[in-house]
């Protein structure tokens, strides 16, 4: 068994990382048996890699290794590609045509891009790594082949599965082992020997002399996220590489080459999101009819206690002064009862009074034209609000205070809320 510096002389991979390393180690170590590998990593790692070296440590060594990348093949073809077809099968379809499977017999077929896969030719893969078998296009005969299959992919597998763009089943199949490539962000100490390699290389292509980075440039390009990871710094070697005409590159030369070199910062991204756009309006809706009713139900507090002590307007400030701030904001924009307008305040304490006497007559409504809220809207209102608290304890595990500042209430009134719909 080779080693893996022996592996990394023989196919030019540069770096000294102990993810990569150990991606090599498992690549020696399963080369020499048939069963499936799933190579993952995101795009520009170099996975394309690894299916070369399983395949030339394997006993299909002297066979065919063929890759086929899935994703740029159309939907409407891929079937064809990879199994073949008879003639007629289709328009177009002038000749019998041998498929990527029946061609590779023997040898290793790398899929590229194993995650584009449509659906029902992911139903014709996992019967090939079953039992070998396939049907060209238009064709009733069952086929065999022995074939070695390798794939890779950058995208999240487990997402896709729960997204029904892919086939637990076929993931499971082809993921006997996975090998895991490390993106070049987590290979600092490997950044700047590529970068020098692909110069070098760039500089024998091009017979130009070979560019060099003075140390805050190599401290730039250490820094740098790399999203295209070892693709992007092979390109960004080769731009430099041709149109710089000093060969030592400095600091802000450097930087005009690296896209938003100056943001590296990591971005939150929302992956889950709302079924209706509308949900989140209805929830602020409901919270501030909520508030309105609080609000009216401290207001008719207030009254009342003015009603009972009308003569003393000032200790009934002062004995309602949380009260009075939480209805009309803070300190400063306090209500000055003393110089309100008493004919007012006299007015609404005669109503009052009026409604309390029985054989009272009702006063001329002015507000005859406002609508009438029914007990049934009331009541779907606790219904919302009940149905609000819950979703707040359940989006906070049960936390009261974080449900409470959610809300946009205090802890305090949140136990009472619960206690009061025995949650």
């Amino acid at each position: 068994m080779e080693s893996v510096q022996a592996i990394k002389q023989r196919f030019g991979i540069i770096g000294n990382d102990v993810k990569l390393n150990r991606a090599i180690e498992k690549a020696i170590q399963v080369a020499p048996t048939d069963i499936s590998v799933l190579i993952t990593g995101e795009s520009g790692v170099g996975k394309e890699v690894l299916p070369k070296i399983i395949h030339s440590l394997s006993h299909r060594k002297h066979g065919k290794f063929i890759a086929v990348n899935c994703g740029a093949i159309p939907e409407g073809t891929i079937d064809s590609e990879l199994f073949g077809h008879e003639k007629g099968a289709f328009t177009g379809a002038t000749q019998t045509r041998s498929g990527y499977f029946e061609e590779a017999d023997g040898g290793t077929i790398f899929l590229d891009e194993v995650g584009e896969l449509p659906l029902t030719t992911q139903v014709r893969l996992l019967r090939v790594l079953e039992n070998g078998e396939f049907l060209k296009v238009g064709s009733s005969k069952v086929q065999k082949t022995d074939v070695r299959i390798v794939a890779a992919t950058n995208i999240n597998m487990f997402e896709a599965i729960k997204k029904e763009k892919f086939r637990e089943d076929l993931y499971y199949r082809l993921s006997t082992v996975e090998i895991h490539l490390p993106p070049l962000r987590e290979r600092k100490e490997d950044i700047h020997l590529l970068f020098r390699k692909f110069a070098a290389d760039f500089a024998q292509k091009y017979k130009m002399p070979t560019i060099r980075l003075e140390d805050n440039a190599v401290e730039l390009l250490n820094k740098y996220r790399w999203a295209g990871n070892v693709r992007q710094l092979r390109n960004i070697a080769e731009q430099i590489s041709v149109l710089e005409q000093n060969r030592t590159i400095s600091y802000e030369t450097l930087k005009g080459y690296l896209p938003d070199s100056g943001s590296n910062l990591p971005a939150v991204i929302k992956n889950q999101k709302s079924e209706s756009d509308f949900s989140s309006e209805r929830e602020i809706l409901y919270k501030i009819l909520f508030d309105m009713k609080s609000d009216l139900n401290d207001l008719k507090k207030l009254t009342m206690e003015l009603m009972k002590d009308g003569s003393n307007g000032e200790k009934v400030q002062q004995e309602n002064k949380g009260l009075i701030n939480k209805i009309y904001g803070d300190e400063d924009n306090e209500i000055d009862f003393e110089h309100a307008d008493e004919d007012d305040a006299m007015e609404i304490l005669q109503i009052e009074h009026q409604k309390s006497l029985p054989n009272a007559t009702t006063p001329e409504d002015k507000y005859h034209f406002a609508e009438e809220i029914e007990e049934e809207e009331t009541l779907s209102l606790q219904d919302k609000e009940l149905e609000l608290i819950k979703k707040a304890l359940e989006r906070n595990r049960g936390k009261r205070k974080a449900a409470a500042t959610e809300l946009g209430i205090s802890e305090r009134t949140l136990y009472r809320k619960i206690k009061q719909y025995d949650l």
